[in-house]
């Protein structure tokens, strides 16, 4: 049985949801593959002690302080190749970016093989864990913000809370002459 509750953040809602145990998916209401990791039915529990660990670390987060990943009993659903492209996710520092390609080399280097950044992208797109596994770190190699399932005004957001540099970021479909500004 999964289960599920509401956390009210500076986005927007956010849904939480739980094996009972660990976290198994936070997503911005109505992004893309919202729920698309959960076994079925799910059932409201507000009181579970992974959802309070939850809340606490979002809280911080939102209050600009650093949790990082590793504080909460992750789980998310997906293949082996997802969880290993997940995994990385993590260790994209706060405030920092990398890119598709560069997620695909280190990935890479763990199995031996050549990892195609497309292939990554689709991973790092169906993140069930977006916030807490960072994929709004994650840009073009051209520094354009490629897709972000909670929409790309969502990814600025973001990555202006954290204090990254964004001037050599831009939105898809506008040009590199459209940079951000910090």
């Amino acid at each position: 049985m999964d289960y599920t509750t509401q956390y009210d953040s500076p986005l927007g809602p956010v849904l939480l949801a739980s094996d009972g145990t660990h976290l198994i998916g936070l997503w911005i209401c109505g992004q893309k593959y919202d729920r698309a990791t959960l076994s079925g039915e799910a059932c409201r529990n507000d009181d579970l002690p992974v959802f309070t660990e939850v809340r606490d670390w979002l809280d911080r987060y939102f209050a600009g302080k650093r949790p990082v990943p590793s504080e909460l009993p992750l789980k998310p659903r997906g293949s082996v190749f997802r969880q290993r492209v997940w995994h990385l996710l993590c260790q994209v520092p706060y405030g920092q970016t990398t890119t598709y390609g560069t997620l695909a080399e280190k990935l890479g280097q763990q199995t031996g093989k050549t990892e195609n950044p497309h292939a990554v992208g689709g991973a790092v797109g169906h993140n069930p864990i977006s916030l807490i596994i960072p994929c709004h770190r994650v840009v073009g190699k051209s520094g354009s913000l490629t897709g972000y399932a909670g929409g790309i005004d969502k990814k600025i957001w973001l990555l202006r809370h954290e204090g990254a540099d964004l001037a050599h970021l831009f939105r898809p479909g506008t040009g590199k002459k459209n940079r951000l500004e910090k």
